[in-house]
């Protein structure tokens, strides 16, 4: 059961992983804010469970500080923020710097400023945690999406320094995943390879990360720690 009245702010949640989380969090008792860029049906599904749907979008500065003056006319506290927003942009010669600038943005400067202005929010709630969702490739990079993986890469580094930053009132950890959903539009041949790159050799599907999320939520002797969840890949 929740040990706090506040909501849980989850972004990007109108689809795959996010709603799953924002799903069972909102099952499991939790009051849900979440984020969404476009009118998925997803979003739709969250506001008939109870939540709290707010326009976001985290392209630009202005964006972030519209959305964190949004929450703020909604909430006077938080127990948790949940990083979940993404961005997956093709990097070409046309692309390089617009690709990368967007990715920043929505991978590091959100969470950067969010965390900065929410963290008093975050204060008037005990626990109080903030879990950002990064990616499996950071552990060896990518030769292909190199921007995606930078990025990544610097929501990991934001963990451990706003863990240090926030103690002991807030913990701050994060969540690196590898394959887990397949697209509908993925091929025989692409799941085979994509399921051969694991010693485990499965899609695990979203319940995993809310395994992982509730983990942290839960345990009050962890931070600064990124759990990694995929499947044995490091192993093969």
């Amino acid at each position: 059961m929740p040990t706090s009245s506040a909501p849980i702010l989850i972004t990007g949640a109108g689809q795959r992983i996010g709603l799953h989380c924002a799903q069972q969090l909102l099952a499991d008792g939790y009051p849900v804010i979440f984020t969404y860029r476009s009118e998925k049906p997803g979003v739709q599904t969250l506001r008939d469970l109870g939540a709290t749907g707010l326009f976001a979008d985290f392209s630009s500065e202005a964006g972030i500080l519209d959305f964190i003056r949004s929450l703020e006319k909604h909430t006077d506290s938080l127990r948790a923020i949940v990083h979940n927003a993404s961005a997956w942009l093709a990097e070409t010669p046309e692309t390089h710097t617009s690709a990368f600038m967007q990715m920043f943005s929505v991978h590091m400067l959100a969470p950067y400023l969010i965390n900065l202005h929410c963290s008093e929010l975050l204060k008037r709630s005990n626990p109080a945690d903030i879990v950002h969702i990064s990616d499996d490739v950071t552990r060896k990079g990518s030769s292909k999406h190199i921007a995606y993986c930078a990025t990544k890469a610097g929501l990991e580094s934001l963990t451990l320094s706003f863990a240090a930053k926030l103690a002991p009132q807030i913990k701050v950890n994060g969540i690196a995943p590898a394959m887990l959903l397949f697209n509908p539009d993925d091929d025989a041949a692409y799941r085979t390879k994509a399921l051969a790159k694991s010693a485990l050799g499965k899609e695990p599907g979203a319940e995993v990360i809310y395994q992982s999320l509730r983990y942290l939520l839960d345990n009050p002797h962890v931070t600064g720690t990124t759990l990694t969840v995929n499947g044995g890949r490091h192993l093969k």
